[in-house]
């Protein structure tokens, strides 16, 4: 069973939320919160598999809740669901660590789709979200060049998580098996140092890898 953690401070949008969710069998709503705040503490006594956060939300907001999250637990897996299709919002988004951004107006299936690919370690973008922020990452002046540590099948994995594919995806592509994509994001993040795929994206990006 998948476990998610629903934080959304309307009850109706929550509630409605949950139901959309829990189409599938095999994915259940089993912690939920109303601020940034109760999330951080759920995220403290429970385990998820996948947290669905909203950004505008009294007392903490999504944003400095998943900053928090991952600096606490840096595996946990972030979705931004929001009403706000904005630019800045996205960017910090992907910046704060989350592994996507999708708009409240989803569908079921678009929702289901878009936690799955974020469990299978892709980087959910809606087409428009994704025409709107990724030049403004690509504008942005590398800080150095490529790390030379990096080997040609990392750079390989890079590129490719950088166009959002799913470990499942650059397993197909590259003829590798799932674990072994995953071996390769382990050591590419300790070289690079970065935190998450999502930092691994960014990378590409600014690199001109994409």
């Amino acid at each position: 069973m998948i476990r998610v953690l629903l934080a959304e401070d309307q009850v109706m949008v929550r509630q409605g939320l949950k139901m959309m969710i829990e189409t599938d069998g095999a994915i259940q709503v089993t912690g939920e919160a109303v601020n940034g705040k109760e999330a951080v503490e759920l995220c403290q006594t429970h385990s998820f598999d996948l947290i669905i956060m909203d950004i505008r939300m009294p007392v903490m907001d999504g944003l400095e809740a998943t900053r928090i999250i991952l600096s606490r637990w840096p595996k946990q897996k972030v979705l931004m669901l929001t009403t706000f299709n904005d630019d800045e919002y996205a960017l910090e988004s992907l910046k704060s660590g989350a592994r996507g951004y999708l708009l409240k107006d989803a569908d079921t299936s678009e929702l289901i789709r878009s936690i799955r690919s974020c469990l299978d370690g892709g980087l959910v973008l809606e087409d428009h979200v994704a025409a709107n922020i990724l030049p403004k990452l690509m504008k942005q002046p590398a800080k150095q060049k490529v790390d030379e540590s990096l080997t040609p099948r990392e750079l390989d994995i890079i590129c490719r998580i950088g166009e959002g594919r799913s470990n499942r995806e650059i397993s197909d592509e590259l003829a590798l098996s799932v674990g072994t994509v995953k071996n390769h994001t382990s050591i590419i993040l300790d070289k690079l140092e970065l935190r998450d795929r999502t930092q691994i994206a960014i990378y590409a990006i600014r690199h001109g890898l994409v």
